[in-house]
C-alpha cells in the first residue's frame, strides 16, 4: 500500500524527473520556496484563523486578519524565497500587499456566510478501489443541511475556467471522501475561491464520473508504479521550470546552472559551451549552403531550359540537367484511400508499399503492437542531438 495525492500524481505528470528527485530519491530542493506559494501558505493560515476565531466566538474583523498576515510575513519572510518574476520588476512587497487585498476581499464577501464549517485544513485518507490510498486535505469543508461543500483557496494570478473546474481532479477525489465519511451527503459541490479575482467557481460530479475518475487515477498510479519498476524517469522542460527547486540537479539545466557561476573567461572556455557554440555554427552554415543549393540547381533549370541544353559546363566539373517524369499521389485523404485500395485489390500493394520506420518505431516504444511483432525487433539506446534557442536570454 501506497499513499497518492494529487500533488503527487501531478508532478509525475509534470516532469517523471522531478517526482524521481523528490519523491524517490528524496532530495531537498536547492529552493525552499516561492514568493507565489509563500504569500500563499499565509493567505490560507489567515483564513484559517478567521474562521476557527469565529467558532469560538471571538472578535474577527478585517483589521485583526491583515494584522495577523502581517505579523506572519514579518516573522517567516526570509531573503532566500525566490521571486521567480524579479526581473519584471516585482518584488516582495508587491506579494504582501497581493496577499493582503486577498484577505480583505474575501472577508467582505463572506463575513455574513450562512455555511456551517466542518473543518479546515482537514487531513485523512482515502482506500482506493486498488488498495492504495489517497492522500486528502481540504482548505475548507462545509454544508447546508444535505449539500456539502469541499472548498480551496487559490491564490493563482489566472483564473480556473469551467471547462478546468468540472475536469479538476483534486476535489473531485475528496468529494468521494466526503460522500464514504457523511452519508446524509446529497449533493457534493467542489468550490474554487479565485482570490485574485474575488470570485467562486463551482462543479459537481455525477457517481458515474466519479467513478471514471478513481479508474483514471488507478491507471496513473499504474504508470508510476511502471516507471519506477523500469527506472524511467525522463526530463520535461517547460516554462514551469522556472519555479522548480532541483534546476542543479536536473540534467536539462545542470550545465546551465555550472556555468552560470562562471566568470566571462571561464564561460568561454567551458568545453561544453564550444562544442554548442561550434554546432549552432555549423549547422548554421548547412541551412544555408542548402539553401543555396537549392538556388543554383533552380537556376540550373532555368538555365538548361532557356539554352535548351542538358548539360552544363563549369571550370573542372559538370552539371547534367535532365527531365524526367514521377507520379504524384492523390493528395485528398478520401482519393488516397482509394487509390491505395485499388492498389491492394490488384495485388500490387505489398510490392509497392515500405514500412514507415517512424510509426513502427513509435507503436512498438509505446507498446502499441502485438508481442509476436515486438519480439522480432531489437531496442537499442541511440542518441539524437537537437539545438534550440536559449529562451533564458531571449527573456532578457
Amino acid at each position: 500500500m501506497v499513499i497518492y495525492s494529487n500533488s503527487k500524481i501531478s508532478t509525475f505528470e509534470t516532469c517523471p524527473y522531478q517526482y524521481k528527485l523528490h519523491y524517490i530519491d528524496k532530495i531537498e530542493p536547492e529552493i525552499s520556496q516561492t514568493i507565489e506559494a509563500f504569500m500563499g501558505d499565509l493567505v490560507h493560515q489567515t483564513l484559517e484563523k478567521m474562521y476557527k476565531d469565529k467558532k469560538f466566538k471571538k472578535n474577527v474583523s478585517k483589521e485583526i486578519l491583515i494584522k495577523f498576515y502581517r505579523d506572519l510575513w514579518e516573522k517567516e519572510y526570509s531573503e532566500d524565497i525566490l521571486i521567480v518574476r524579479e526581473n519584471e520588476g516585482l518584488k516582495a512587497d508587491n506579494y504582501k500587499k497581493m496577499g493582503e487585498k486577498y484577505i480583505s476581499d474575501y472577508y467582505d464577501s463572506h463575513k455574513e456566510e450562512d455555511m456551517t464549517i466542518i473543518g479546515l485544513e482537514t487531513q485523512d485518507r482515502l482506500t482506493l478501489p486498488d488498495g492504495n490510498q489517497w492522500h486528502v486535505r481540504i482548505d475548507k469543508l462545509g454544508c447546508k443541511g444535505d449539500t456539502y461543500f469541499v472548498c480551496d483557496y487559490k491564490t493563482n494570478s489566472r483564473i480556473k475556467m469551467q471547462e478546468e473546474a468540472d475536469s479538476d481532479r483534486q476535489l473531485a477525489m475528496y468529494s468521494i471522501w466526503v460522500k464514504d465519511k457523511f452519508k446524509d451527503a446529497k449533493r457534493v459541490i467542489l468550490k474554487w475561491h479565485m482570490l485574485a479575482f474575488d470570485k467562486e467557481i463551482t462543479s459537481e460530479r455525477t457517481e458515474e464520473q466519479l467513478k471514471a475518475l478513481q479508474q483514471e487515477v488507478i491507471e496513473a498510479i499504474q504508470e508510476i508504479e511502471e516507471a519506477t519498476k523500469e527506472k524511467d524517469f525522463p526530463t520535461n522542460p517547460t516554462k514551469l521550470c522556472d519555479w522548480c527547486g532541483y534546476k542543479s540537479a536536473c540534467p536539462s539545466f545542470k550545465h546551465l546552472a555550472e556555468i552560470e557561476e562562471m566568470p566571462v573567461k571561464e564561460f568561454k572556455e567551458d568545453e561544453g559551451v564550444k562544442f554548442v557554440d561550434e554546432f549552432a555554427e555549423i549547422k548554421a552554415r548547412l541551412s544555408e549552403l542548402q539553401e543555396k543549393q537549392d538556388e543554383l540547381k533552380a537556376n540550373l533549370i532555368e538555365f538548361a531550359k532557356q539554352k535548351q541544353v542538358d548539360v552544363i559546363y563549369g571550370s573542372n566539373s559538370k552539371a547534367s540537367v535532365k527531365e524526367f517524369d514521377k507520379i504524384v499521389m492523390p493528395e485528398d485523404e478520401k482519393d488516397k484511400a482509394a487509390f491505395i485500395k485499388l492498389m491492394k485489390d490488384k495485388g500490387i500493394y505489398e510490392e509497392c508499399s515500405m514500412v514507415c520506420y517512424p510509426k513502427l518505431n513509435s507503436k512498438v516504444l509505446k507498446g502499441e503492437i502485438e508481442d509476436e511483432i515486438k519480439d522480432k525487433v531489437k531496442i537499442e539506446k541511440d542518441w539524437r542531438v537537437s539545438l534550440s534557442k536559449r529562451k533564458d536570454l531571449e527573456e532578457e
